[in-house]
């Protein structure tokens, strides 16, 4: 219990729970942002790897929620369907998670703020990619470059997403199939950093108590999503999440 209260100050906490908050409600009103914001939001004021730590539970909480809407049949479906790209993504996840174990802060910031500004900047410009589905190697260039950015900062939706518009699938299938392989992803990126012990005794409670706000901002997220303009949000979250990179990378540069 000690160590719950001493992980951060009190203003820390404070911090930490409105940038769930915010994570969330972007997550509801626009369908994705928790791990992106979660990782920028908290490194500017805790270590990257204690960031990393606490969007863990979160991610797999939201992105549960997502996948299982469909049920236990769109699940095998979507895992018989994209079979290649997850067990690249899965393997290469798990590669990309050693990383934080060994990686000093500097040079992890700088991975996690290029990583969150390259793919902000991917998802705002939207460039219009066309493949085949049956296209192996795509499948599974796509699934590594997903899960080695997932491993090492847990924000694997700009190459799923651009993966899946780029093989033309429909838009109900594929908010359907990114809740699923989300999922999938949050569900090996806990059992990554378990074994690295980013996730641990220590860390696991400010992991458990993000999932409330991040939760309850998608809620509220859910509520406001027809009462606002739904590309003008998505545009401007994304252009701070650019701002937010540069920032994580400037740390990372300056030590």
């Amino acid at each position: 219990m000690e160590s719950f209260f001493t992980l951060l100050s009190g203003p820390e906490w404070l911090a930490a729970l409105c940038v769930g908050l915010v994570a969330g409600t972007v997550k509801g009103m626009v369908g994705f942002g928790v791990p992106l914001l979660l990782i920028s939001g908290l490194s500017l004021f805790m270590a990257p790897d204690l960031a990393l730590a606490g969007l863990i539970l979160p991610a797999l909480a939201s992105n549960g929620m997502l996948a299982f809407r469909g049920g236990p049949a769109a699940i095998w479906a979507a895992i018989r369907r994209f079979r290649l790209f997850l067990i690249c993504g899965g393997v290469m996840l798990f590669a990309a998670a050693q990383l934080v174990a060994v990686l000093p802060s500097a040079a992890l910031l700088l991975l996690l703020g290029a990583a969150v500004a390259c793919f902000s900047v991917l998802l705002l410009l939207a460039p219009r990619f066309v493949l085949r589905e049956d296209n192996r190697l795509a499948a599974a260039c796509a699934g590594a470059l997903a899960g080695f950015a997932g491993g090492f900062s847990g924000a694997w939706g700009a190459p799923t997403v651009s993966y899946l518009t780029a093989i033309g699938t429909d838009k109900r299938d594929q908010m359907r199939l990114q809740g699923v392989i989300y999922g999938l992803g949050s569900v090996s990126l806990l059992l990554a950093h378990l074994e690295t012990g980013v996730l641990r005794g220590e860390t696991l409670p400010l992991s458990a108590v993000l999932v409330l706000p991040v939760v309850l901002g998608m809620y509220l997220g859910g509520i406001w999503h027809t009462r606002v303009d739904q590309a003008g949000f998505r545009r401007a979250t994304l252009a701070l999440l650019v701002l937010a990179g540069l920032n994580l990378v400037r740390r990372g540069l300056l030590g």
